[in-house]
């Protein structure tokens, strides 16, 4: 017998030995384990993708803006009124 099999049979006969009300326990601890273990086999590479589409990054259409985020800002906002969709300054 290989080394699983010998862990499988020992948790086999662990379960045998479980009072009954333990069981409803262990059988949600099992279920999550399984989920866990599919997760693990997607690929995570959503999250960065995800992040990048909500935030909009490049799609600016502008080289780099760092360097003129307050000019940029000042076209947007209307000293009086505050952030105006439709601005009156040309871009």
């Amino acid at each position: 017998m290989d080394g699983t099999t010998v862990e499988r049979q020992k948790l086999i006969e662990a379960v045998s030995n479980l009072p009954d009300e333990a069981l409803l326990e262990l059988a949600n601890f099992l279920d999550y384990l399984r989920y866990k273990s599919v997760q693990r086999r997607k690929p995570n590479n959503n999250a960065t993708s995800f992040l990048l589409a909500v935030a909009g990054l490049g799609n600016s259409g502008q080289p780099d803006v760092s360097e003129r985020d307050e000019e940029i800002l000042s076209h947007e906002i209307e000293p009086i009124y505050g952030w105006n969709l439709k601005s009156s300054h040309p871009r």
